[in-house]
């Protein structure tokens, strides 16, 4: 039941209740002559009367006469001559004294009963108020249990979201180391490709019927050309496949310091400080050198240098 309503129709009753013991109460002090005379004028029988009057006191002996005086009494009768009548009366037993009556039993008492204890309104009040305050804790609860599991939702999507974009991130990786693979492969082909062409060439200049020096596809189709100047061009036919040209970069040569070991194996390379490209044009270049890792070897070994000043000419 709801407490809101039962407040009410319990200070109802018990207003009923307190209306009720007053009415009692006063029906109690009422004299026993007002419950006969109620039932006389109803004409209601004697038994249904819960309150019995105790009778007068009859007792034994002549009936006394008297005259009343005052103003509440009739006027006393008018003298009557009456004639003389001889004395004929025995004379007057004797008289004993009436026994001395029993004492009057006094009618049974009811008691009231207590009237019932009903809580004081504050503390019905009070009830009330605890139980609001322990619905409205109850619902704070709940609704701190709803948010804690709606966090926990929240963090296994985040984690899970996390997780899948790991998982891409780690495909994704896969798939680029993947394709550097591929293109290192395929520089590595080119290079070796390169490396041929290279050779052939040096294998053609050493033989004696060699086409005219305007013909020749090394070199710098100089008529004072040297063993020297073969492997530069080497160099720069290896070197040139694997630079990546900036934008805006000027057609003028730059010098790069190459350290090689035997065999013609990159181990750093360091533009000039004389070089006029700008940052990007300097990564550029000395990342074509690294990225060609191999530089023409056989057949300029009485040319080899480890440490090699390379003029590098874009084409």
């Amino acid at each position: 039941m709801d407490e809101s309503k039962a407040t009410p129709k319990a200070v109802v009753l018990s207003a009923i209740l307190h209306i009720g013991i007053v009415g009692f109460l006063f029906l109690a002090v009422l004299p026993c002559s007002s419950y006969e005379n109620f039932f006389n004028a109803l004409h209601l029988p004697a038994w249904m009367n819960p309150i019995t009057c105790s009778k007068p006191l009859e007792l034994q002996g002549p009936i006394i006469e008297a005259t009343l005086i005052g103003p509440t009494g009739s006027p006393p009768p008018k003298a009557v001559k009456a004639k003389p009548v001889p004395d004929s009366t025995p004379p007057p037993p004797t008289v004993t004294p009436p026994p001395t009556p029993p004492p009057p039993i006094p009618p049974p008492v009811k008691t009231l009963p207590p009237p019932p204890v009903h809580p004081d309104v504050v503390d019905q009040e009070r009830v009330v108020a605890d139980a609001m305050q322990k619905a409205e804790d109850a619902r704070k609860l709940q609704e701190e249990k709803e948010r804690q599991r709606q966090s926990e939702l929240d963090a296994q999507a985040i984690k899970k979201k996390e997780e899948q974009k790991k998982a891409l991130d780690a495909m994704f990786a896969k798939m680029d180391a993947a394709a550097a693979q591929t293109r290192k492969a395929e520089n590595k082909a080119k290079q070796a490709r390169q490396q041929m062409e290279d050779l052939k060439n040096v294998r053609d200049d050493g033989q004696p019927d060699l086409p005219k020096a305007d013909q020749r596809q090394t070199g710098n189709n100089s008529p004072n050309s040297s063993l020297a100047d073969e492997y530069t061009a080497a160099i720069q036919n290896a070197v040139t496949p694997n630079w990546l040209r900036p934008d805006n970069m000027p057609s003028v040569p730059c010098q790069v310091h190459i350290v090689q070991s035997p065999g013609g194996d990159v181990m750093s390379a360091t533009v000039d400080s004389s070089c006029p490209y700008d940052d990007a044009g300097r990564r550029s270049v000395e990342n074509a050198v690294l990225r060609t890792k191999t530089l023409p070897y056989k057949g300029f070994e009485s040319v080899f240098q480890r440490h090699l000043t390379f003029t590098f000419r874009p084409q």
